[in-house]
């Protein structure tokens, strides 16, 4: 596509959900000297009163906490659509809480005590995948916004070309000439800023879902 999506200069964080100041303060520090910004919450509710869907990172949370629990946190994320990865902090006691927490979408699950070479093995694997996740959120909207810009006959050519269909097919498909059919598609091509069909087709199977195509 004409502008390809970056991710990297925006801000990513852990955020950090643990009642225990201790447990939440030495958990920040071990992150911040390995370069990694972090922020500090003491409970579920403060966080999602500040929550953005915005925000990329991961999502560091202890599994039991006064009020709303780790897993009722999680469960309020997925309501939300939260995109960040998940990271449970769990006692021996409460994994069974925790696995369940990763059968709803959690990342990963930490049991206490755990090393510091596992922790920020963890947090690395989480920040990248949210990455990943922010990049190709960016990707589905630059690709939304190019195919808005298409009239509905250029979108019905774009359609049949990423089938399969020859510039003849889709001409006779829509009753239309060879030489219309390569005109629209063109003006596709431009409009997307694809620069093969190889790139157009991976953008529409980027928004295969919104498109409702299968």
């Amino acid at each position: 596509m004409s502008s390809q999506p970056d991710s990297d200069h925006l801000l990513q964080k852990v955020y950090v959900v643990d009642d225990d100041f201790s447990a939440r303060e030495s958990l920040c520090w071990l992150l911040d000297t390995e370069g990694i910004e972090t922020e500090a919450f003491d409970s579920a509710e403060g966080f999602l009163a500040r929550w953005s869907g915005d925000w990329v990172g991961c999502i560091m949370v202890d599994i039991r906490m006064p009020g709303k629990s780790g897993l009722q946190l999680q469960e309020e994320l997925n309501a939300r659509n939260n995109r960040m990865p998940v990271i449970v902090l769990t006692g021996h006691a409460d994994v069974p809480i925790a696995i369940r927490a990763m059968k709803q979408g959690a990342f990963d699950f930490l049991q206490k005590p755990y090393s510091d070479d596992e922790l920020l093995a963890c947090v690395k694997a989480a920040l990248a995948l949210g990455r990943e996740i922010d990049r190709n959120e960016q990707e589905k909207t630059l690709a939304a916004n190019a195919i808005e810009n298409l009239t509905e006959r250029e979108r019905e050519v774009m359609y049949l070309v990423v089938e399969g269909f020859t510039n003849k097919a889709v001409a006779a498909e829509l009753g239309i000439s060879e030489k219309t059919v390569e005109v629209h598609r063109a003006r596709v091509m431009e409009k997307t800023g694809a620069s093969s069909l190889s790139e157009l087709v991976r953008i529409c199977l980027t928004l295969k879902d919104r498109l409702g195509r299968d």
